[in-house]
């Protein structure tokens, strides 16, 4: 199968430079466009209505801008061009709506091996993204 639009999500770690590793080699083999995506997770609305702000402090939008300039760093050498797309969402959610948005037909996205009580309280982005998503999901180990 050949791909025409590959979207990646990508955070600095280890998972995600695996992820973004092999989306920018299937995007380099088919010739895709490949689209980098980090992800800013706003605060409950109500956060946001006492004045504290539309955004986690400790997890900034500049936060997300440097990880997507620490992407481009990492391609700088693949022979890839890309894409860079700062989004605002829930991870998971952001990502499935990105790729709709953008017409993908496939979606990157690492793991992590959590543990059964940490996915529990902070959910799975991997999943949430194979459940929802209308394209095909590569999930890199």
């Amino acid at each position: 199968m050949s791909w025409r639009t590959v979207v990646v999500g990508y955070r600095r770690d280890h998972a995600s430079t695996r992820a973004l590793e092999r989306a920018a080699e299937i995007a380099r083999d088919d010739g895709a466009a490949l689209i980098v995506t980090s992800i800013v997770r706003p605060l409950a609305t109500g956060a946001a209505a006492r004045g504290i702000g539309p955004y986690d402090p400790a997890d900034p939008p500049e936060l997300h801008r440097a990880e997507l300039e620490h992407a481009r760093e990492l391609l700088a050498t693949s022979g890839v061009e890309a894409q860079f797309d700062l989004e605002v969402g829930e991870p998971a959610e952001a990502i499935v709506a990105l790729a709709e948005r953008r017409g993908a037909d496939l979606i990157v996205v690492g793991t992590h091996d959590r543990h059964f009580l940490d996915r529990l309280l902070h959910g799975s982005v991997s999943e949430e993204v194979g459940k929802h998503a209308h394209c095909d999901v590569l999930i890199v180990r």
